[in-house]
């Protein structure tokens, strides 16, 4: 005797969430019946809004964050941004823990990643080429290393300090509030502001 499943279309459905970042067999599966539960127009409002993300959303050519496709994001293309302090960050989701503490008002960088030689990222693999671009094009600017204290995020800081050692920019790190072995998805915004106001010069 055959045990009792999902027919195949809903065990798709739940093979498809369960990819998704965070979400476990069962978190998939409950997302999966509530989705089915609600009809037609919930899983068809769904789809259309993931489609039109997918399509419509691509990356900031200028800093690297989240925007629509072939056009700057908000703080790049504000004219009343402090263009002299570029804020050096590992992922786009990184930008929006410091928008949010409301203490800088200068432009942002995301690398796409740290060096981590393990999972098989160096410094190739990272947008140096734009940043170098950037500094380039702002001669005396602030290069702020918001990038992670973990072992990686170091690494990372000490080869970006040392790239951009000769080049006409003044090079510092976020400092006190961050606590070791965090990124800044896990720092709340007093902590971030704290970090950003007490940054120190590497270089």
């Amino acid at each position: 005797m055959k045990a009792q499943d999902y027919p195949p279309a809903v065990q798709e459905l739940i093979a498809q969430l369960k990819r998704m970042p965070g979400t476990g067999s069962r978190g998939a599966e409950r997302l999966a019946l509530w989705f089915l539960q609600q009809g037609r127009n919930e899983a068809r409002n769904l789809s259309v809004a993931l489609l039109h993300a997918a399509d419509s959303i691509g990356t900031c050519p200028s800093c690297g964050f989240f925007s629509v496709r072939g056009e700057q994001c908000i703080a790049c293309s504000d004219p009343t941004r402090d263009s002299s302090q570029i804020c050096v960050v590992e992922q786009p989701t990184d930008v929006l823990p410091i928008e949010r503490c409301g203490s800088f008002r200068g432009l942002y960088h995301c690398l796409g990643g740290k060096i981590s030689p393990l999972d098989g990222i160096m410094p190739e693999d990272l947008s140096l080429a734009s940043l170098r671009e950037r500094v380039a094009a702002h001669p005396g600017c602030e290069l702020i290393l918001a990038v992670g204290s973990d072992v990686e995020g170091e690494a990372t800081a000490l080869y970006l300090a040392e790239l951009f050692a000769r080049a006409d920019c003044r090079i510092t790190r976020l400092a006190q509030g961050m606590p070791a072995g965090a990124g800044l998805g896990q720092a709340d915004a007093i902590t971030l502001m704290r970090a950003l106001q007490g940054r120190h010069s590497i270089s």
